[in-house]
Formats: structure tokens, sequence, C-alpha cells
């Protein structure tokens, strides 16, 4: 077992996070906060408008102040954006509050899931395969070392998923409240 205040998943554009958390969440009693949803309240703008505005760069500061913020916080489920783990606090800050889990997922299974989405500014590239597979060799290694657990989420229906994670985080994580 492996105590933290927090359940975090972490893992490349759709893979799951967000669907497959949002039940997880609900199955453990726990609060689901999406990261980049949350961007989008506190600032109000989209995503896409952010990366617009401020570029990558922008983008990625504004992500970390809001982790900083998050981990704070327990009885969370926080589900990342594909590239939060790219930034050495916010990996620190993850692992220091959260028990994290690393949602495995085929390029070929992220194509599928993202054919129609528009709203990744990462994919508004000619592309997509090879921008998805350039990203996983690039993000992969750091997403295994970072997790606790790693979950394989390839070809699984959401509710499936989410059950049999949620059976398995049973036997290895423990909800635990860290004392100030």
């Amino acid at each position: 077992m492996n105590p933290a205040p927090n359940l975090v998943l972490v893992g490349p554009m759709g893979a799951g996070k967000t669907s497959i958390g949002k039940r997880l969440a609900t199955r453990l009693g726990l609060a689901f906060v999406d990261c980049d949803h949350r961007l989008e309240e506190v600032t109000g703008a989209p995503v896409p408008l952010i990366f617009e505005c401020e570029g990558e760069a922008g983008f990625r500061a504004r992500e970390t102040a809001l982790i900083a913020e998050l981990m704070r916080g327990e009885g969370q489920l926080v589900a990342t954006g594909g590239g939060a783990v790219l930034a050495e606090a916010n990996r620190e800050r993850l692992k220091a509050r959260g028990f994290v889990v690393h949602l495995q997922v085929s390029v070929d299974q992220q194509i599928e899931r993202l054919a129609r989405d528009r709203s990744r500014p990462l994919l508004a590239v000619g592309d997509k395969r090879a921008r998805l597979e350039a990203m996983a060799i690039e993000r992969g290694p750091i997403y295994r070392d970072i997790a606790d657990f790693a979950f394989d989420a390839d070809g699984l229906a959401v509710a499936v998923a989410a059950e049999r994670l949620g059976a398995l985080l049973g036997q290895r994580w423990q909800r635990a409240a860290v004392t100030p």
C-alpha cells in the first residue's frame, strides 16, 4: 500500500483520464478535478485560446500554478493534462501528494478516440499519428517514472476500465490524510 491524500491520473491525451477519472472518483468517493477544465474555469478561456494567445510556455506556466494549488488539497482524483508531467515541479508535487496512476493506451487507440476532437492544440498538425508517436517517445518514460501504478486502458470501455482500475487500487492505494 502506498498512502497518499489524492489519486492522480497521468498519461497521453485520449487515454481516458477524464472519462475514466469521473467514474472512478464517484466509485471511490473523491472529488473529481480535470486540470484542463479547471484551468478553463479559472481563466475564462478555452485551452486552445490560451495556447493561441500565450503559447505553450504560457499554458504550461498556468498549468504548473494550478497543480501547485490543487495538490495542497486532499480527497481528490486529479486528471492531469498529457503534458503536465513535463515540468519537474509538477512531477514533484504530484508524487508528494498523490498516488499516481499511469493510464496506458496505444497510439492506434488514441487516434480512434481523438478522431473527431478539434480541441487539442498540440494535434493541430498535418500528421496526427507522427505527432502522437513523437509525444509517446518523449513522455512515455516520464509517465513510467512518476507512476506508482500503471494501468492498461487500451481497448477497454470507460465503465469496464473504471471498474477494473477501482478494484486494483483497492489493493495498492490507501487514501491518507496528510497532517499540516
